[in-house]
């Protein structure tokens, strides 16, 4: 694997599917739609599965080109971010992977329509990288920090592509930020830092959209045999004054968690006392007044084992730190862009 990928590792997927990332365009997509670029499970194949025109993949696929040119197709990312790195995957792409590729991206505001994406100023992220077939293909970003919203990912000259892994580091936007809103939340940038055990599926899902399509769309730990119980950390997107959390287990029914505690992952300051917690509920709960006290990073222990769906904390970022926010957003967007902000949407 790349020396780089230690500078990416374990962090979120923002073209994923499950996080908000949509497909936009594809030059090509005769033998797979590229839709299933970001799907977030991993890549399944059966080897005896064919269709009228020819083997069936759970990827991007393009025809064989007979002209000059190259493919590519057009992500957006769930919310704009630093990007890290990514995984150009081509798992089960053996005879017919592209031996080469590279991902572009591009910073644009609002909901641009197709044609203005298409159209954008695209600057590269990575280089043109060698691809193995078969394979995940890991490539670190080494360009200077920027913003994107879109990628582009390039194969050269046609072929399969399993998935597109976008890493980075969701950057929260001052202009959603206004009022109480999730300050865990994955899609403002919210991160869970650490946790004690993620055996059955993994602690990020907490911190994503929507609701729990099913229990691996939750954090679920192994049976505990001891005295311990199992915890996890969420840095917070921004420090704020935390008055609500969500604590669902909704999809976990016979391995729900019995009780649960909140805390200042910093002070110790308890902001919900160890509570009962029911199975396939959406809990909703009034926190610990802080003094108006700012917390960034969020204890959550589960007594003392199970699964957890969703983890909201919702709470409001004071004045005194919204300069740092604005200042690093904006440091991080094209210049020109950046001058067409309109300041009085932030913290509205």
């Amino acid at each position: 694997m790349p020396d780089g990928e230690a500078g990416f590792r374990g962090l979120p997927d923002v073209a994923s599917r499950a996080l908000g990332g949509s497909v936009l365009f594809a030059s090509d997509e005769f033998f797979a739609d590229a839709q299933n670029l970001i799907e977030p499970a991993a890549p399944a194949h059966d080897p005896a599965a064919f269709g009228l025109r020819g083997k069936l993949y759970d990827g991007w696929e393009t025809r064989r080109r007979r002209e000059p040119g190259h493919d590519f197709a057009v992500v957006r990312l769930a919310a704009p971010a630093v990007v890290r790195g990514v995984n150009i995957d081509t798992a089960h792409f053996r005879g017919n992977y592209p031996p080469e590729g590279s991902v572009d991206g591009a910073a644009l505001l609002g909901y641009p329509a197709l044609d203005e994406v298409l159209a954008a100023d695209w600057a590269p992220l990575t280089g043109r990288a060698g691809l193995g077939g078969g394979q995940a293909n890991l490539v670190p970003v080494t360009v200077p920090d920027r913003l994107v919203s879109h990628v582009r990912l390039t194969i050269y000259p046609d072929g399969g592509v399993a998935r597109l892994r976008v890493l980075g580091e969701i950057v929260p936007d001052p202009r959603h930020l206004g009022g109480r809103v999730d300050l865990a939340a994955a899609s403002h940038g919210g991160v869970v830092e650490s946790c004690s055990n993620m055996f059955f599926a993994a602690p990020a899902n907490v911190l994503g959209p929507g609701r729990a399509r099913v229990m691996s769309d939750g954090w679920e730990t192994a049976r505990r045999r001891d005295d311990g119980n199992d915890w996890l950390v969420v840095r917070l997107a921004v420090p704020g004054v935390l008055h609500h959390a969500v604590i669902d287990t909704s999809r976990f029914v016979g391995n729900a968690p019995g009780q649960a505690r909140l805390c200042d992952a910093d002070t110790g300051a308890e902001l919900l006392p160890r509570t009962r917690l029911l199975p396939d509920t959406e809990h909703r709960f009034r926190l610990r007044p802080t003094a108006g006290q700012e917390v960034g990073r969020v204890r959550l222990d589960i007594y003392p084992d199970g699964g957890i769906a969703r983890l909201r904390l919702l709470g409001e970022v004071r004045p005194a730190g919204r300069d740092p926010v604005i200042q690093r957003w904006l440091s991080l967007l094209p210049p020109g862009l950046a001058a067409t902000v309109d300041r009085s949407e932030f913290f509205s």
